[in-house]
Parts: C-alpha cells; structure tokens; sequence
C-alpha cells in the first residue's frame, strides 16, 4: 500500500494546472503546492503521504455523512420527499434544475439537495445540530472532537448569496423543513469543520466497513444508510464527473472545493487526497490523478473479477 501510495503521490506533484478556490474568500489562501495522500484499510491499517496532517475544510465531503445521519433520523421514505437519487450533469452549485414531477433536487451531492438534507438535521438527547454533526465526523474520523474554522464559516457566511437563493427557492417549494436561516447557518458551519487528510481517510474507511470505524471500532451509522450513501457517491459525488470516473476507478468518491477528495474500496479500504487546485469542474486536479492510479495499481475497481486487495 505505501509503495502504490508513494508512486500516485510523485505520479500526481508532477501534474501542472487548476486553481484554487477563490468564491469563498479564505479558501483562496490556501498554499497551491500543498499535497497529500492517505488510506485506512478495513482492518485498521493507515498509510499516508505529503501533507496529510495539514487541515482544510471539509466543505462538500461532508454532505454524505450529513445524507447518512438524516437516512439514520427518519428513514428513506421521509428524506427522498425533499431530495432524489438522480445525477444531473450539472456543477455542483447550480440552481436551474429540479425534478419536473417533484420539485425536489435532484440529489444531495449538489448544494439544493445538500441544503435540503441539512434542514433535517435536529437537536437530539440534549445535543444541538452542530454539535451532533462534530460528533458524527469526529466518530467516522477515530477523533475525540473536532471544530469549525470560524474565518471560513464568516466567508462563507457572507459570501453565500447563491446558497441563500438556493435555500429560498428550496423552501418555495416546500422542500426545506424549518427555517432558512437557521438551515443555512448549520450548512455552513458543516462545511467549515476542518479536517486532515488522515481524518479523510479514516472517514472512508468507515464507510468501506458498513459504518463501523475500523480503527475505534465504533458503529457510526447503520449499515443500509452507508449502502445508500455509496450509491449516490458512485453516481453524483463528483458532478458532473462522476460517471467518467465511475467507468476509470469503479468507486465511489466524493469531492470539496478545499481540493480534497475522499474514495471508498466498499470491503477494503478508505482512501484521500488533498491537493487545492481544482479542475473545471470544482474536483481536486491531481487528486483525482492520483486515485484513478491508486484504483488500478491496487485493484479497487468495483465491477473487476473478485480479488482480494493487492499488498
């Protein structure tokens, strides 16, 4: 694992090219030559390369575990009401398509599906939104607890006007639960929340086991929420890229404008990366390099002949 792993990482510090993020302001400062790479396998094992202490925020990579915890609080049948299981083809911020028939976003990878997601996240035995949603990251991550950058949240706070017209028409047509603000406020501190590489490794890997952390082994969501939560990672967790890289790696991964990307091996193992310039479609440009080689070298496809992971 380490040797693939050195030979992605030196495969991808060669590619040249992307941006980093600059529509959140503080997102903009992020160092370009920052790059790191790391995976946890089912049994506990962690490997990791580069930079994969730094922290970043988790920004969209949080959106499957939110998803995962609202299937866990109300069941399927409620949350697909206010949000479906279907890509789009389009970026992952766009406003201008809901289902014809329902009028729900199309999937909770994109911001109106997410943000409809986020208002079903309620306060339960004592504990408010937030903080049920450090717990489930620091749980997933084999953390004690974990944070929200505040910079972050307060650029993103005040530069969210898209995410504010999202939310609106979300509530228009009845598919927010609550209030705006309040919906809105929870959905930027979740993707303020910093994170490492190593932590987004780990993450993966709890949901490669069925949502038991492999390294605490503590269950962190039930088994049929991570098997939806992988479905729509495989189709819609990278935009609308998601299918070319479904047909080259064969797994499920998901990506945030920090420039991280988080990929499931469902049985074998959780891999990240992180590297900040983005590609046009907003995924990490080297990080998605290195884990198509990562796919291949190990075997990780999802629809190869059955082989236990290579060494």
């Amino acid at each position: 694992m380490q040797a693939a792993l050195a030979s992605a990482l030196g495969a991808a510090r060669q590619l040249r090219g992307g941006r980093v993020a600059d529509y959140i302001p503080e997102l903009a400062k992020a160092d370009p030559a920052s790059l790191a790479l790391a995976a946890c396998t089912q049994d506990g094992v962690l490997c990791e390369l580069g930079d994969a202490a730094l922290e970043f925020t988790i920004q969209s990579i949080s959106k499957p575990f939110v998803y995962g915890l609202a299937l866990a609080d109300h069941g399927v049948e409620a949350v697909h009401r206010r949000v479906g299981v279907e890509p789009t083809g389009d970026s992952f911020n766009s406003i201008i398509r809901l289902e014809q028939s329902t009028n729900r976003p199309h999937n909770p990878m994109i911001n109106a599906g997410a943000i409809a997601v986020t208002s079903l996240i309620e306060a339960r035995e004592g504990k408010p939104p937030l903080q049920r949603l450090l717990d489930l990251f620091a749980a997933a991550a084999g953390r004690k607890s974990m944070q929200v950058d505040l910079p972050v949240y307060l650029s993103e706070a005040a530069s969210g006007h898209r995410n504010r017209a999202i939310a609106h028409l979300m509530k228009h047509f009845g598919m927010l639960r609550g209030d705006i603000d309040r919906t809105l406020e929870l959905y930027f501190q979740q993707c303020s929340v910093l994170v490492s590489c190593r932590d987004l490794a780990v993450m993966a890997a709890t949901l490669a086991n069925q949502g038991v952390n492999p390294l605490t082994g503590e269950r962190v969501l039930p088994a049929e929420a991570v098997t939806h939560v992988l479905n729509v990672m495989l189709t819609c967790g990278l935009y609308d890229f998601a299918g070319q890289f479904a047909f080259e790696a064969g797994i499920p991964a998901k990506s945030g404008v920090c420039g991280g990307i988080l990929a499931v091996a469902q049985g074998k193992a959780g891999l990240a990366c992180f590297s900040p310039p983005l590609d046009e479609r907003g995924n990490s440009l080297r990080g998605l390099a290195a884990l198509r080689e990562l796919s291949q070298t190990l075997g990780l496809h999802a629809f190869d002949a059955p082989h236990a992971l290579r060494p």
